[in-house]
């Protein structure tokens, strides 16, 4: 469990760590802040309050805020939060259309790019991990395209053999990229087996590391797993108190399809099949909740606790100011 203090450096480093040069900033490098860690420790207000007071614009970091109309269900930052803060990459497409991760990609370098050049500093935020690595390590994307038979021959095996037992057959190919994709999202395993069978290598081995062109510091914020949960539980119950249910029974009026990939984002499903008929509240609730804590674990996979490059923060009320006075003294301020 990380503690209030950063995490000291490891004598071993991974491909991607080799790639951050500690005294960037002295060398001229643009900074990016990036504030990341599990769902529900509080990354959102953490980053608003540091960029107030730091000059600083936010982009997500998050593979569910961008789809228009899902808000409750994703905990996106409220308009109040918003207007604080200039946010970016939350709201831009409709939830029958996927943003691959190099869309994603691209469109943060240039948000980044466009901030620093009107002299202010940016904060990437949230727990998407690929999105987040993708951007940090300058991630050289597999440059494959979709191939629209072998898609639909997995999507059909999807359907004889199920999402979990897709993802199975993943795992003896690529446990790697396999335990960084919850078996729940059948998009991302059939594009990793897609990835796989079009050019004979395994999906995580194609994730080359570039060099990007900033000089970033890792912010993780975490708490310990008793009180992560229980803030996990009271943020689920404050959702459906806020009109969960509703939300997505109005984007299944809209006429979006119950099997749509997006809502594959926790939450949503479950209260799909509640509305439906398929199971009680009660037990829709329990399975967000749980699927939330299987989704924290997962998250650690992205986000180690003895990551040398990432400096680990309590969430509690004096997290602000320890991070600022760190980020002070990174970025050489006064």
């Amino acid at each position: 469990m990380p503690s209030n203090k950063p995490v000291p450096s490891q004598t071993t480093k991974s491909p991607d760590q080799d790639h951050v040069d500690q005294d960037c900033i002295s060398a001229g490098q643009q900074p990016l802040i990036v504030i990341l860690g599990p769902t529900a420790v509080g990354k959102t207000e953490i980053a608003i309050q540091l960029a107030n007071k730091l000059n600083g614009e936010i982009i997500s970091a998050d593979s569910t805020l961008i789809y228009r109309g899902m808000d409750i269900g994703t905990a996106k930052p409220s308009a109040q939060q918003r207007e604080q803060i200039p946010h970016y990459l939350i709201d831009v497409t409709d939830p029958d259309q996927t943003w691959s991760l190099t869309l994603y990609q691209r469109a943060a370098q240039r948000v980044i790019k466009d901030i620093q050049a009107r002299g202010r500093l940016p904060f990437l935020v949230g727990g998407t991990g690929q999105y987040i690595h993708a951007v940090v390590y300058d991630w050289q994307i597999p440059k494959i395209k979709p191939d629209k038979k072998l898609r639909q021959a997995l999507e059909d095996w999807s359907s004889e053999i199920g999402s979990e037992g897709l993802h199975t057959r993943l795992s003896a190919l690529d446990p790697k990229a396999a335990a960084k994709i919850d078996f729940r999202n059948t998009r991302r395993t059939i594009r990793a087996l897609e990835v796989i069978f079009r050019s004979g290598r395994r999906f995580s081995d194609q994730r080359l590391s570039g060099r990007a062109p900033y000089c970033t510091i890792q912010i993780g914020i975490n708490l310990p797993r008793p009180e992560l949960y229980a803030r996990i539980d009271q943020r689920i119950d404050a959702m459906i108190s806020a009109g969960f249910i509703e939300e997505v029974n109005t984007l299944l009026s809209k006429g979006y399809p119950a099997d749509l990939p997006a809502f594959s984002a926790i939450g949503y499903k479950e209260l799909i099949n509640y509305l439906q008929g398929e199971i009680s509240l009660d037990e829709a609730v329990t399975m967000i909740k749980r699927r939330t804590r299987q989704f924290v674990r997962r998250q650690a996979n992205w986000f180690k606790d003895t990551d040398p490059q990432i400096q680990w923060f309590l969430g509690d009320g004096d997290a602000v100011e320890r991070i600022l006075s760190l980020l002070c003294c990174k970025l050489q301020l006064d």
